[in-house]
């Protein structure tokens, strides 16, 4: 294999980054004969930015911004394909404590019944604002369908902000905003600090969600096909090795390094496959592998129904199926998948 430069993968500081971020430090890129270069963004659209002028190869990255970047609806377009993806649930709704105190009063409830405990406390009161972290985000599709499943409507009786994942304590605490969405272990940070409280899951509210993928610049798949391939066979071992419950605390202290999340081991192992939520409202069974990594048409076509749902799309029917077609790549997922033991 000839790769003439090193491969350039953004991702954030997350858990859902662990199979990028294991690939790398156990030597995986590496013996599939890859140079490859991370780069710890500060927000999802730096790294959209940095895919659409060429600075990123690849990066972990959510499939809404994805679809919205080949539809033209940010200003830097981009042509990009999802041959693999990394995790399922992961997200947590975390709200002030003025807010969650009384939903969690008595236990954790479920998530229907939080969201109705939610729209209780909300009538009579001023608009709350709400984070989440872009606005073409799993977290964003799904805390919309949440509240309004609750009768809150998320146009209508909500301002929304967007804050990056790592930022959103912060803003929570300095009383910018009442509540985020955001991807582990965010949620349990913020309850460690307290100065908030986690009331629903993403995996409660609907279970078996996809979440990141990874992204690959088209033009970069086209021209480095054995590399692609080198990547996702890498990337499919690091999965395996991040959802097995046994390496939990040697991936969470990997990804616990400076370099990485920053973070406190323990405060990252509680959102591994198997790891303990200790009421600390953190989703775990982030990391997935096995079929779990394919990535499907019908997980495209789930983000443009709901896409279209809260937002008007500018393709549908036969031209929204093209796109999906085009973006979602299950057969080189598949040509990967067959040489992995």
């Amino acid at each position: 294999m000839t790769v003439s430069r090193p491969v350039r993968i953004g991702l954030l500081r997350l858990t859902d980054s662990a199979p990028v971020i294991h690939a790398q430090t156990a030597g995986l890129f590496t013996a599939e004969g890859l140079d490859v270069t991370l780069s710890v963004e500060p927000s999802w659209a730096n790294l959209a930015d940095k895919l659409s002028y060429g600075l990123l190869d690849a990066a972990v990255m959510l499939p809404p911004l994805v679809l919205a970047m080949a539809l033209g609806l940010r200003p830097a377009a981009a042509r990009l394909i999802i041959p693999m993806s990394l995790s399922q649930h992961g997200d947590a709704v975390t709200l002030s404590n003025e807010l969650a105190g009384p939903i969690l009063a008595g236990g954790r409830p479920n998530a229907a019944e939080a969201g109705q405990r939610l729209a209780e406390l909300l009538r009579g009161r001023p608009r709350v604002t709400l984070a989440v972290v872009h606005a073409w985000s799993t977290h964003a599709l799904l805390f919309k369908s949440w509240l309004h499943a609750a009768g809150i409507d998320p146009q209508a009786d909500v301002d929304w902000a967007i804050v990056p994942p790592a930022d959103s304590v912060a803003a929570i605490e300095s009383g910018r905003i009442d509540g985020f969405c955001a991807g582990a272990p965010w949620g349990a940070v913020a309850a460690a600090a307290g100065v908030g409280r986690t009331v629903a899951l993403s995996s409660d509210i609907m279970p078996g969600h996809p979440e990141k993928c990874l992204a690959v610049r088209e033009a970069w798949a086209d021209e480095q096909p054995e590399a692609l391939q080198g990547l996702l066979r890498a990337l499919l071992r690091a999965a395996a090795d991040c959802a097995d419950p046994t390496n939990i605390f040697a991936i969470a202290a990997t990804l616990a390094q400076p370099a990485f999340l920053n973070l406190a081991p323990k405060v990252i192992a509680a959102s591994l496959p198997g790891g303990a939520r200790d009421g600390a409202g953190q989703d775990t069974d982030i990391c997935v592998f096995g079929s779990a990594t394919r990535p499907t048409l019908d997980q495209a076509r789930w983000f443009l129904d709901q896409m279209t749902r809260w937002r008007d799309l500018p393709v549908s029917g036969a031209e929204a199926e093209a796109l999906a077609a085009r973006i979602y790549r299950p057969d080189l997922y598949a040509a990967a998948a067959r040489t992995v033991a």
